[in-house]
């Protein structure tokens, strides 16, 4: 889920010269300093409880995010073997069966898979799955039955790619903490203020990447959503770290990063939002190899990362906004995911970022219903490229 610091917004009674006097016939303004507003740090997710919102309107009010008072400790190191490893028929013939098609959204990055239904593979058939999720980085298999088994059937089909990841914030669904729920319904006014400080609803990002081992394989479920917009763009990090010069990846190649869950926290708590886990700070390389492909991914992230060691807070910040910007505007290695009803995307964490596009606004009424769910499975910790770190 992406963060970012809390932007703020005040109400001011008037205009006041230099002296804090009003600058209307010369009275002493009261009261000019107003409580800080602060909007919200994603607008595709709601941080109030929708069961005290009225005229909720879903297919499927079980998905709808709740709030539970759950406390979660801090993720211990755990031993991961990623389930594409294990596979020694590259042809991958359990998945990929005379019925089962696969159309490339990009030459590089993102395919559509059908002919498949995710609720019958078999064991042999999910490592396959891991590999071509981590070829392609990006796989959407449109009208999913697992859509309709419920949460506990999402959950155990992603427990087979790694531990589950529990949320710090945000909604869930009740009694299954694992999931995050992304659920926007008709938010105008909030909207309206998120716009009048950002001049895009974009924020691109690699899912909780602060963990000490951040998610390898990330579902993305739909449930809900506009009859146009609401797409989800993916960036190939891999491809973006080779468009580089080799003098400047050579450089990358030896930094850490430290990425932060605490602008996250800070935010909900000033909100008075829910919090379940204590902030997380790791250090992670800002240059990762992938355990599968073997190839070198940025692991570069504006949202979390707050600083490179070894750096002053005006080089991260030039060095972090070329690599944004680098990544943001290579369209040449993107893909844009367009949903349909009952999709489930699947994507490689380590080797993508991505993010939501908010486009499905309404003057009058707001943002139209998009309800998702995602889940994710912790994989590895990063691996850097020089063994000395």
């Amino acid at each position: 889920m992406p963060s970012s610091a809390p932007l703020i917004r005040s109400k001011l009674n008037g205009h006041n010269d230099h002296n804090g006097h009003s600058g209307h016939n010369g009275h002493t303004a009261h009261n000019v300093h107003q409580p800080e507003i602060p909007i919200s740090y994603d607008i595709n997710i709601p941080y109030v409880d929708v069961d005290k919102l009225s005229q909720i309107s879903t297919p499927y009010p079980q998905y709808l995010p709740s709030w539970d008072p759950v406390w979660f400790d801090p993720l211990p190191p755990f031993e991961y073997s990623d389930p594409a490893l294990r596979v020694k028929d590259p042809s991958m013939r359990n998945l990929l069966t005379p019925n089962v098609t696969v159309d490339h959204i990009q030459p590089n990055i993102g395919s559509v898979v059908r002919g498949v239904q995710l609720n019958r593979l078999s064991d042999a058939s999910k490592d396959e799955l891991a590999l071509l999720i981590s070829q392609r980085k990006v796989l959407a298999f449109p009208d999913q039955d697992l859509i309709d088994d419920g949460p506990a059937a999402q959950e155990s089909f992603m427990r087979y790619f790694g531990k589950p990841n529990y949320q710090p914030v945000s909604g869930t669904v009740r009694n299954h903490p694992g999931f995050h729920v992304i659920h926007r319904n008709g938010n105008h006014e909030e909207i309206a203020r998120f716009l009048e400080q950002r001049t895009t609803t974009t924020l691109w990002h690699q899912d909780v990447s602060y963990e000490i081992q951040p998610p390898g394989y990330v579902m993305l479920g739909l449930l809900q959503g506009p009859e146009v917009g609401g797409d989800t763009v993916f960036a190939a990090t891999d491809m973006a770290y080779k468009r580089l010069s080799p003098t400047l990846r050579a450089f990358l190649d030896t930094l850490r990063c430290v990425h932060s869950s605490a602008k996250m926290i800070a935010h909900t708590r000033l909100t008075g939002g829910l919090v379940r886990k204590d902030p997380v700070d790791t250090l992670h390389p800002l240059v990762r190899v992938h355990p599968v492909t073997g190839e070198k991914c940025l692991f570069v992230n504006a949202e979390f990362i707050t600083k490179i060691q070894g750096m002053k807070d005006p080089e991260v910040k030039w060095l972090l906004d070329f690599l944004m910007n680098h990544v943001v505007s290579g369209h040449d290695f993107q893909a844009r995911v367009r949903w349909q009803p009952r999709t489930i995307v699947m994507f490689d964490n380590r080797s993508t970022t991505h993010s939501a596009i908010v486009d499905y606004l309404d003057d009058e009424y707001g943002a139209q219903p998009r309800h998702i769910f995602r889940l994710c499975a912790l994989g590895e910790k990063p691996i850097p490229v020089h063994n000395e770190f």
